[in-house]
């Protein structure tokens, strides 16, 4: 089972996201079941290393807050944008890294850049540092502290690194 179906909560998730934005039917169930299982046997090379689930409900946990901090992100960019954007602080920052898993720290890179407001810019050569360009900064250690708090901290729990 585990040669057809190398991530088999991928299948399915890939199988059930298919079916709600599609709609329920035979036609559509069975491409997406297709699709749910091809597209991880194809990927499966891109992916050597990755690391054992530990904490399945802190993922949940963390989904969930990412999403929220997605949604609050984006009313308070859109209040700076449409206020007054002359007042923005755009800096530069550098996070140091707990997180030694290539998959995590890729993880928590995307997470930051989903943010509105943050982008991961570059990770240093050995792995230690994470760039982050920040639309609007107060404190530099407030914004590092928030995102070891919020993101790198469950990470490391969520996974085996």
């Amino acid at each position: 089972m585990s040669r057809l179906l190398p991530f088999p909560m991928l299948s399915l998730l890939l199988w059930l996201s298919w079916l709600l934005l599609n709609g329920f039917s035979w036609g559509h169930g069975l491409l997406g079941l297709v699709l749910a299982v091809v597209l991880p046997l194809g990927t499966r090379p891109f992916w050597p290393n990755v690391p054992r689930l530990r904490d399945f409900p802190k993922l949940v946990r963390f989904v969930l807050v990412v999403h929220w901090d997605i949604i609050t992100a984006n009313v308070v960019v859109a209040r700076l944008i449409l206020g007054s954007p002359r007042k923005l602080r755009p800096a530069f920052v550098e996070l140091p890294l707990e997180l030694t898993d290539d998959f995590a720290i890729t993880l928590l890179a995307s997470t930051i850049s989903l943010t509105p407001g943050t982008v991961s810019a570059d990770v240093s050569e050995d792995r230690r540092t994470l760039l982050i360009h920040a639309l609007d900064m107060d404190d530099e250690a407030e914004l590092v502290a928030q995102i070891k708090q919020r993101y790198e901290r469950p990470l490391k729990e969520i996974f085996e690194c």
